[in-house]
């Protein structure tokens, strides 16, 4: 039996995206110690963080759309389970790396499926409150999980005893919690009846309108294209210089930069309800050209006293560009889309934004033509470009 739905039903549907969220990011400030505690190369490394986007991006679609026409909360039941399963997995790693690719794949699929239509959930739960605040309410849930469990694993990874176990069990608890206040939690949304000649398209019409193609779409992998600078690039290029505390510094500036995000996104929310469409976008993509440049400047500084410190600031930069673009994402994507597509855009949306991930691996093949610097200030300048483009299509 459904619970009632009340003005405060969206927490539940918040925590479910948070743990999943949790569980998606948990593993990133602990690549040095599977380097160096399970001897793992950083070509095997790099891969089993790759698979992760493996999974993510074609349940992102797929996930989005089964939602539209079957209801949220019947899938995030078996989507929470998935992803304490991909702990479970990355737990066994130390036995052998093929579990750490089972888990980083799990933790893909699950997060593909719960980020789509756990934002719409959210989003539905929210009826009634001012415009933008269910995305807003989202993001931050999502931003949450990220920058929360990236931050735990550092500390956890450097201090705590069998850091490759210890990291993982706050998801544990976490995940479980959410599994179970999720399980009957309220599902105001009506599915579609079964059994009509209606097709769903796994790409919604929204999808290739022209406001979204080129308005949205070339600055959404910019979203995290921002958040992996600053802790999967800068952090690498500048830990040697943390003063012998690479996973703790990684950590941190995850829970920097992801920090940053959250606190940001109640602003957007309330510039996105009182000003332009396209205000939104130009802020975060200011921010995150600022943040560039900056990154650019500190990692071209090699003999910068105290440079390990100077990434906190670029970090606050970057992690306003990632939570500032989310959001105007979101919000753009509420505005342009209907209850019956509007999990399927928000997974498209969310396909883009995580194509950003990829930056770090992109850069570190440019690098081998002139190292990183020029191609860090290279990001500037097309996120500069893509100002004025995002002024003129969004107005």
């Amino acid at each position: 039996m459904d619970s009632p739905v009340d003005r405060r039903s969206w927490v539940t549907a918040a925590l479910a995206v948070f743990a999943v969220g949790w569980g998606a990011n948990q593993f990133a400030p602990l690549l040095n110690l599977y380097r160096a505690e399970q001897g793992l190369s950083q070509s095997s490394v790099t891969a089993i963080f790759s698979v992760y986007i493996v999974g993510l991006l074609p349940t992102l679609l797929v996930a989005g759309r089964w939602s539209d026409r079957n209801g949220r909360r019947v899938l995030m039941r078996p989507v929470l389970v998935l992803s304490l399963l991909a702990t479970v997995a990355m737990l066994l790693g130390p036995q052998h790396e093929l579990w750490l690719y089972l888990g980083r794949f799990l933790a893909g699929l699950a997060s593909g499926a719960a980020f789509g239509a756990g934002s719409a959930w959210v989003r539905e739960l929210s009826a009634g409150a001012p415009p933008g605040t269910g995305a807003r309410r989202a993001a931050i849930a999502l931003t949450g999980g990220f920058g929360l469990s990236g931050l735990a694993a550092g500390v956890v990874g450097e201090f705590a005893p069998a850091p490759l176990l210890s990291a993982y069990l706050p998801h544990l608890v976490l995940g479980t919690v959410a599994l179970v206040a999720a399980w009957n939690a309220a599902d105001p949304y009506v599915p579609r009846p079964r059994g009509g000649t209606e097709s769903t398209p796994l790409i919604p019409a929204t999808a290739v309108s022209r406001r979204f193609l080129l308005g949205v779409a070339p600055w959404a992998p910019l979203v995290f294209g921002c958040a992996s600078m600053s802790f999967a690039v800068l952090a690498d290029l500048l830990g040697g210089d943390a003063g012998g505390r690479p996973t703790l510094y990684a950590g941190v500036m995850v829970g920097v930069t992801l920090g940053s995000g959250v606190l940001i996104q109640p602003a957007i929310r309330r510039l996105a309800a009182n000003s332009v469409p396209s205000r939104p976008p130009i802020a975060g993509l200011a921010a995150a050209c600022a943040g560039m440049a900056a990154g650019a400047l500190l990692a071209a500084s090699p003999g910068l006293p105290g440079r390990a410190l100077w990434l906190v600031p670029v970090a606050v930069l970057l992690g306003i560009g990632y939570g500032t673009l989310l959001v105007a994402g979101l919000v753009e994507v509420e505005f342009q889309s209907g209850p019956r597509d509007h999990a399927g855009l928000v997974a498209v949306f969310y396909v883009l934004a995580y194509l950003g991930m990829g930056t770090p691996y992109v850069l570190a093949e440019l690098s081998r033509f002139g190292g990183p610097v020029p191609w860090i200030a290279g990001l500037a300048v097309v996120c500069a470009l893509l100002i004025p483009v995002t002024a003129r299509r969004l107005r």
